[in-house]
């Protein structure tokens, strides 16, 4: 397998990984406050994350990847994580799932700012349309679901795409995993604080539900996936293997209905759908 696909595999995996993070998101702020939630997510992943560093014996970040390492802690280990979380309590999972067919083009956007991808023309176009379709649909269903968590889950997207580019760009010189367990290493100290501060009082009224979702964003959602997704973005190109997740809104919204019985309309499936038919357009003029 050459370089590309296996990049494409990677980020294929990784994504399969990540569509399970709103439902486990929406599952656990019923129990868990959202800050709690997002420093103790950012706090078990890092713990993790800087064991492998110390088993491995990987070598200390240059001071020059300092920076990109703070914009990848900034961008996915707490943004995303916090702003999902608090849109959360105002939409459902199924909803904020449309969002994600914004993040390709957020993706793509800083893949070409910060890791030098130079797509053609016609990618932008392919990009853009899918783009539109899923914004065309948060906008008219948003009004109606609360302008609150969509303004939260629009920022989300924002900070978030830049932590993948960011990411995948140094993961060329990092590795993958390494990235993600020094972005983690680095709020470490943060986090930790962050979770004692709010610790809750009592877990007397904490689900199984709710810690199976804790479980499953620390783990999956905060280290492993990434652990695809940055060497998937970094092998295959940031911008190109970026647009795989116009594929997550089917796996998410499947899992939304499956799992959390939560309603998916006709509209949601053929917005879904749309974007995905636009993954493949992208795909072929990526580079």
């Amino acid at each position: 397998m050459d370089k590309t696909a296996s990049g494409w595999v990677s980020g294929f995996i990784g994504v399969l990984i990540f569509s399970g993070s709103l439902p486990a998101t929406r599952v656990a702020v019923m129990d868990f406050d959202p800050i709690f939630l997002t420093s103790a997510r950012a706090a078990i992943a890092g713990l993790l994350g800087l064991a492998l560093l110390l088993v491995f014996r990987e070598k200390r970040p240059k001071r020059g990847d300092l920076l990109s390492l703070v914009i990848v802690a900034l961008g996915v280990v707490v943004g995303f994580p916090l702003l999902t979380a608090l849109a959360l309590k105002h939409v459902t999972s199924a909803h904020s799932i449309i969002f994600v067919g914004l993040l390709p083009l957020a993706t793509a956007i800083f893949g070409v700012l910060r890791g030098g991808d130079r797509p053609r023309p016609a990618f932008w176009l392919f990009s853009c349309l899918g783009s539109a379709l899923v914004a065309g649909f948060a906008l008219f269903q948003g009004v109606t679901a609360s302008p609150v968590g969509d303004g939260l889950m629009l920022a989300a997207i924002i900070v978030c795409g830049l932590g993948y580019a960011e990411g995948a760009a140094l993961s060329r010189k990092l590795g993958g995993w390494q990235v993600i367990c020094w972005a983690l290493a680095l709020s470490l100290p943060i986090m930790l604080v962050l979770t004692f501060v709010t610790l809750p009082p009592t877990f007397a009224g904490v689900g199984p539900q709710a810690w199976i979702g804790l479980v499953y964003v620390s783990l999956f959602s905060m280290l492993i996936g990434f652990v695809f997704w940055y060497r998937g973005l970094a092998q295959g190109g940031i911008a190109a293997v970026g647009q795989l997740q116009l594929l997550q809104p089917f796996f998410g919204l499947a899992l939304a209905a499956s799992l959390l019985h939560e309603q998916v309309s006709p509209a949601m499936v053929a917005v879904a759908f749309a974007v995905v038919l636009c993954v493949f357009g992208a795909k072929k003029f990526a580079r």
